[in-house]
């Protein structure tokens, strides 16, 4: 069980950045390689301004960093665990729906 606060803090930082789609879908992109926000906008089919604002939200919470490559900036995982993360997050959400091991899943449909 989670007492400290410093942990509980962490989640709550990853819980935020997986909360949204798009933030999602840009980590997912930086998980297969660094990328330039304008190319990250084009791939996502965003506006740069709604990139940049979930950009901002992925390094405040410490899971993306920005490095300046000359004049431009480029984006990547800050740990390249997150990937691994990401990764096994996911199989794990894939493989308790297809298991169907939540007891409420039928009859509260959250899962």
């Amino acid at each position: 069980m989670l007492t400290l606060a410093s942990d509980i803090e962490v989640l709550v930082r990853f819980g935020r950045a997986l909360a949204d789609p798009i933030r999602c879908r840009i980590l997912l992109a930086l998980r297969q390689a660094p990328a330039y926000p304008s190319d990250l906008a084009d791939a996502l089919d965003i506006s740069r301004t709604r990139l940049s604002n979930h950009l901002a939200c992925l390094r405040d919470c410490g899971l993306v960093v920005a490095v300046p490559d000359g004049r431009r900036t480029r984006y990547e995982l800050a740990d390249e665990r997150f990937g691994h993360a990401l990764d096994d997050l996911r199989t794990a959400v894939v493989a308790v729906a297809a298991d169907k091991t939540c007891v409420d899943a039928e009859e509260e449909g959250c899962c």
